[in-house]
């Protein structure tokens, strides 16, 4: 039986998607490891959710987080090879968000997370998918990504993850004020 470690990277750096090694302390790498982050804490939220339209929601929000990590980890010269992320995406984010907001009530002032554990679970995978998207931010800022659809699908996800963390308080809280009536 192989190991599960090669030892590739016993000197401070990996391997990308095409030739060449990067610092593991990279920006590059920095954005994956923060979106790979993102994706388990949107995985453990899914495993809390009561609601099977949010579970499908939020594995499809991991497959495609999967995507952008790939174009993120691919060189320069591969990175179209990798390019999956497109405008349809965003556009289906900002649709589910459209659907979602229509069932919640906005609440007027901040709210502290953590109703439930899936909406605690749920707001924790957002603030990653924050971290995750300056880190793209930068990358793209420097001229190092060209794909400006990920900073959008980045950005609208995580006002997809803030409408899914008031549903799934309004699901277990029926009472909570983010619940919308009618």
């Amino acid at each position: 039986m192989s190991p599960f470690y090669t030892g590739n990277g016993d000197d401070g750096f990996t391997g990308l998607l095409g030739e060449g090694r990067i610092a593991k302390n990279a920006p590059r790498i920095e954005a994956i490891g923060t979106l790979d982050e993102a994706t388990a804490a949107i995985g453990l939220a899914r495993s809390l959710s009561k609601s099977e339209m949010v579970r499908s929601l939020l594995i499809q929000t991991q497959r495609d987080l999967y995507q952008i990590m790939a174009e993120v980890a691919a060189t320069p010269e591969n990175a179209s090879r990798f390019r999956t992320i497109q405008s349809e995406q965003v556009q289906w984010l900002e649709e589910k968000t459209r659907d979602i907001s229509e069932q919640v009530n906005i609440p007027k002032e901040f709210i502290l997370p953590g109703d439930t554990p899936a909406s605690g679970a749920i707001s924790l995978a957002r603030t990653i998918i924050r971290r995750a998207e300056r880190r793209v931010v930068a990358l793209f800022h420097e001229g190092d990504l060209e794909n400006i659809e990920l900073v959008r699908y980045l950005n609208r996800l995580s006002s997809l993850l803030f409408l899914l963390e008031l549903f799934e308080t309004s699901l277990e809280k029926p009472d909570t004020p983010t619940l919308a009536k009618g």
